[in-house]
C-alpha cells in the first residue's frame, strides 16, 4: 500500500505499508556428480506462471567474463556490458515483445544470481510484486553466499521462518533496489524498502521514517488483471513534468502534504468507535484527493475508474495503488462496515472479472526458513 510512489521520484514524501500476502523464493542446491559437473544448469521455476527457464552453468560463467565480478557485500548497479550479456542470455529463450514484464523479471534475476553468487556457486545449484520478487530473490541469494543470516527470533508467518537483523536487511534492500532498477528504470525505492521491512513506513528522498499504526487498518486490494509498464509510465509522468512544471510541482507538493497527514494520522491511537470513525473518514478523504492527484499525473485507467465507481456505490473510497496504468486499487474497509456489505462489493467487482484479497496493512518484511519448512518440498532458503 502506497500513497504515491510517481511523487516521491520527484522529492514528495510517500507513505507505504507491507500486506499480509508473500512472495516466496525457494533455493535448492543439488549436488553433482563429478562427471555431471560440466552439464550442469541454473534452472528458474516460476509456479504461479507454469513457466520454467534454465540455463547451462558454463554459458553463466562465460557471460560473466564481460567484467570482474567484485562479491556481494555492496549493492552495485548493473552496467551497461553486464546488461548486454544478459539481453544475450534471455535471446535463446526467444520470449515475445508482449511480455515485457517476462524479460524485465528475468534479466533481474540473471543480474542478481551473477552478481551475488557469480561464478563461485557449487556447479548444479539451483506477484506479488517485482519489488517483492527482487527482495526474496536477493534475500535467498546473499543467504546462499553467506552474506545473511537468520538472527534467532521465530517470525508470526508459521513454523520454520527465521528474522533477519538489520545490517543484513539494509543490504537485502540495496540488492532489490539495483533489480528494480532493471525492471523498471528510475524507481522510487519505496517498494523495495517496505517489502524488505515490513511494517509501515514514510518514505522521501531515499530517508525511512517506520510508522507505528495505533489502529488495525484492512484493506480490499482489487487486481484489474490489466498489465502495465511501470517504466512507461514512470517516463510519461517525467514527461508531463517538463511540459507543466509549475502545474505539475504543485500536484507534487500536494501529494507531499497528504503523505505528511497520512504519518501523524495513522499513528495517532483511537480509543473508541467514534473516534476510530473520525479517523477512517480522515484517511478516506486523504485517499479520495490522492486518488485525483493521480489522475492529474496521468495514471489512472479506465479499469480503476470502474473499480473506483463500483466501490463508490456502497459509500467506499478507492485509490490505485503502485504505478498505475491499470495493476491493483486499494480501498479501505471501516471498521463498522457489515460483512454482507463487504461481500456484495467483492461480488460486484468479482462479476467484472476482477480479482479481489483483504488484507491487513503492515504485514512483516523479509525472513528465511532453512530446512523443511511447510511451505515448501525439501531444503530451501
Amino acid at each position: 500500500m502506497e500513497v504515491c510512489e510517481h511523487a516521491v521520484v520527484h522529492g514528495s514524501a510517500a507513505v507505504a505499508a507491507a500486506i499480509d500476502l508473500y512472495t516466496r523464493c525457494s533455493l535448492r542446491l543439488l549436488p553433482l556428480a563429478d562427471d555431471e559437473a560440466g552439464a550442469a544448469v541454473l534452472e528458474l521455476d516460476l509456479r504461479d506462471h507454469g513457466l520454467t527457464f534454465s540455463w547451462p552453468c558454463a554459458r553463466l560463467h562465460e557471460a560473466l567474463l564481460t567484467e570482474e565480478v567484485a562479491g556481494a557485500q555492496e549493492a552495485r548497479p548493473c552496467s551497461p556490458d553486464r546488461m548486454a550479456s544478459i539481453a544475450r542470455l534471455l535471446e535463446e529463450h526467444e520470449i515475445p515483445e508482449a511480455k515485457v514484464w517476462l524479460s524485465a523479471g528475468l534479466s533481474a534475476f540473471l543480474f542478481l544470481y551473477t552478481s551475488i553468487l557469480g561464478s563461485d556457486l557449487p556447479m548444479g545449484s539451483g506477484l506479488g510484486s517485482s519489488a517483492a520478487f527482487c527482495v526474496s530473490m536477493s534475500g535467498a541469494l546473499l543467504t546462499a553466499a553467506g552474506m545473511v543470516a537468520a538472527v534467532g527470533g521465530i517470525s508470526s508467518k508459521g513454523t520454520g521462518w527465521e528474522l533477519v537483523g538489520k545490517d543484513d536487511l539494509e543490504l537485502v534492500n540495496q540488492w532489490a533496489f539495483q533489480g528494480e532498477k532493471i525492471i523498471h528504470g528510475k524507481p522510487s525505492g519505496i517498494d523495495n524498502t517496505v517489502s524488505t521491512f515490513g511494517s509501515m513506513i514514510k518514505f522521501k528522498k531515499g530517508e525511512l521514517t517506520n510508522l507505528k499504526s495505533r489502529n488495525p487498518i484492512k484493506m480490499l486490494i482489487t487486481d484489474t488483471r490489466v498489465g502495465r509498464n511501470t517504466k512507461a509510465l514512470v517516463a510519461g509522468v517525467f514527461e508531463r513534468a517538463s511540459r507543466h512544471s509549475d502545474a505539475m510541482a504543485s500536484v507534487f507538493h500536494a501529494v507531499n502534504s497528504i503523505s505528511e497527514e497520512v504519518s501523524s494520522l495513522v499513528e495517532l491511537a483511537a480509543n473508541d468507535e467514534i473516534a476510530i470513525t473520525s479517523k477512517e473518514e480522515k484517511l478516506a478523504e486523504l485517499m479520495e484527493m490522492n486518488q485525483g492527484l493521480l489522475q492529474c499525473m496521468g495514471v489512472s485507467h479506465s479499469s480503476i475508474e470502474t473499480v473506483l465507481r463500483t466501490t463508490l456505490k456502497f459509500n467506499l473510497v478507492s485509490k490505485l495503488t503502485g504505478a498505475g496504468g491499470g495493476g491493483c486499487v486499494l480501498t479501505l474497509i471501516p471498521t463498522l462496515l457489515s460483512n454482507l456489505v463487504l461481500e456484495k462489493v467483492i461480488a460486484e467487482l468479482e462479476s467484472q472479472s476482477f480479482r479481489c484479497f483483504i488484507v491487513e496493512v503492515g504485514g512483516q518484511g523479509f525472513q528465511v526458513c532453512q530446512g523443511g519448512c511447510s511451505c515448501f518440498n525439501g531444503d530451501v532458503v
